[in-house]
């Protein structure tokens, strides 16, 4: 079976730190480009971060840069989001996206189930 599977979500106090892990089975993440994505109720769909299949480039979304890491082990198949001095509109499911790229152009995209973060006191 491919999949991707999100752990590590959950109910954390403003200020306080989560780092959500990505595994995949079925496939390996090595060629792939890795995002993680969230989604608010009532909200868009947005990328958080990025990494390359390599990992020598990131990116992020405005808002939290400085906050989150993304990191990937290929040799475990696994991609992690460490997530530091969440605040409450950080809540959202969070969703793991492998996106292996050829020339330019997605040949094949697998999501996790998502994982809920709730930040709150």
């Amino acid at each position: 079976q491919l999949q991707l599977v999100e752990s590590g979500g959950g109910l954390v106090q403003p200020g306080g730190f989560l780092r959500l892990s990505c595994a995949a089975s079925g496939f390996t993440l090595s060629r792939y480009v890795m995002n993680w994505y969230r989604q608010a109720p009532g909200n868009e769909r947005e990328l958080v971060a990025g990494i390359t299949s390599a990992g020598g480039s990131t990116n992020y979304a405005d808002s939290v840069k400085g906050r989150f890491t993304i990191s990937r082990d290929n040799a475990k198949n696994t991609v992690y989001l460490q997530m530091n001095s969440l605040k409450p509109e950080d809540t959202a499911v969070y969703y793991c996206n492998a996106n292996k790229v050829v020339a330019g152009l997605s040949v094949l995209n697998y999501w996790g189930q998502g994982t809920q973060v709730t930040v709150s006191s």
